[in-house]
């Protein structure tokens, strides 16, 4: 992978983090029961997808 791929994917894997920290915060202060519950499940994900996505920039 060359370097300006490398720093795209970083860039994804940051977007992406940053979206499942603003889904969290939204579910956590607007919504309750289930949804909050799916939501949260949601930005776990994504987050873990990000890590990866970071991880995978970095090699």
């Amino acid at each position: 992978m060359d370097p300006m791929q490398k720093m795209w994917l970083s860039m994804i894997a940051l977007l992406i983090m940053a979206l499942s920290v603003v889904l969290v915060t939204v579910a956590r202060s607007k919504t309750k029961g289930v949804i909050r519950m799916g939501l949260s499940t949601v930005a776990f994900f994504m987050m873990i997808i990000g890590f990866v996505a970071g991880l995978a920039s970095i090699t």
